[in-house]
């Protein structure tokens, strides 16, 4: 049997010109007419011509890969971030690697080294709270809260808080429990802090529950029912997964929401809008962030002053905040209302909308 000619010399052949032109316009460079650079796409296309990574990696010195080190894919959060991280990539050429820290810092630095053994050109890091990246021996752009460090981009979480502590204040609500999760964590302490702002003159307790666990064990009570006996009309969670803690706890106590007491999280994941009753919460724009961590990657990548990716140091670039979105459903309302009073409809609104 003899063998199938390669690829490139097969399209060549079928269409007349030399491998050099079909290279040069399935790639894009050279002076390749656009009517002929059509026809020999076509022609690929017909015979399954499928491009050599390891072939372009050899001539441009590039994998065309990017890598992605999460803080802890197990979190809800973080599938969906990194399937808006993989789509921004592939609109621009690339693949992408994606490495789990499990929230361990020195698994943090080995999986971003593993990446770099693997050959990615540039990189994007969702650091384990509280901590920073550097280092890298290729461009990292670093998604976390915008008071961090070398921060690339990252959801306003601050204003994000501001706005649900306004919503709660506009409620009448003025004994409101803050529950956080690690006070290690930038992004938990901004939007908790948010909230504060939001408040006003309104009571505020606030519960770590890491802290709790550490005296009273693991899946302990959070003492919500002790709580809403005091007066607590309201409980601001750091994330949806810690609401969706406390909803569970005040079922169990007997605690009607939002009648007895409102509930809000953060980040709207899949389930806040099917569980009873719709979580009021605060979303982020997962598919901007993606956007601009990746367009701040491949922007070093593509230094046009050297023809070189930057080299041990993180994208920082303008460290974009990007507004969140405040999505009112019926787990909040006025103290000692019914839930009617929230229509069942939810109700997106900005931040700006909001805090006039």
């Amino acid at each position: 049997m003899s063998r199938q000619k390669p690829k490139l010399a097969r399209i060549a052949e079928s269409l007349g010109v030399s491998t050099a032109t079909v290279s040069n316009a399935l790639s894009g460079k050279g002076r390749v007419s656009p009517e002929l650079a059509e026809r020999i796409r076509a022609t690929a296309a017909e015979l399954g011509y499928v491009p050599s990574v390891a072939g372009r990696a050899l001539r441009t010195g590039r994998s065309g890969v990017l890598g992605l080190v999460l803080a802890d894919i197990s979190n809800p959060l973080f599938p969906k971030l990194a399937q808006a991280i993989e789509n921004s990539a592939a609109k621009a050429g690339y693949g992408v690697l994606i490495a789990d820290s499990h929230g361990d810092v020195a698994a943090q630095t080995q999986a971003i080294e593993r990446l770099i053994e693997r050959g990615v050109d540039g990189m994007v890091v969702v650091p384990r709270r509280g901590t920073r990246v550097a280092g890298a021996s290729c461009p990292v752009a670093v998604i976390d809260s915008p008071s961090t460090p070398g921060n690339t981009v990252a959801a306003d979480h601050w204003s994000g808080g501001q706005a649900v502590g306004a919503h709660l204040a506009s409620l009448g609500h003025r004994h409101v429990l803050l529950l956080g999760n690690s006070t290690a964590s930038n992004v938990q302490n901004d939007r908790l802090g948010g909230v504060r702002a939001g408040l006003g003159s309104a009571k505020v307790e606030t519960v770590w529950i890491e802290k709790l666990e550490t005296t009273s064990g693991q899946g302990c009570s959070l003492g919500l029912q002790s709580a809403v006996a005091r007066g607590v009309t309201a409980i601001a969670a750091v994330s949806d997964l810690v609401a969706l803690r406390a909803l569970t706890e005040l079922q169990r106590a007997g605690i009607a929401v939002p009648e007895d007491v409102s509930v809000t999280g953060f980040d709207d994941l899949i389930w806040s809008s099917v569980i009873t009753p719709g979580l009021t919460t605060m979303r982020m724009d997962v598919a901007t962030i993606a956007d601009i961590a990746i367009a701040a990657v491949l922007e070093a990548i593509n230094q046009p002053s050297t023809g070189e990716p930057q080299r041990g140091e993180t994208v920082a670039a303008s460290q974009s905040k990007v507004p969140m979105e405040l999505v009112l459903r019926q787990s909040t309302a006025r103290p000692g209302s019914s839930a009617s009073r929230n229509d069942n409809k939810p109700t997106n609104l900005t931040v700006g909308e909001l805090i006039q």
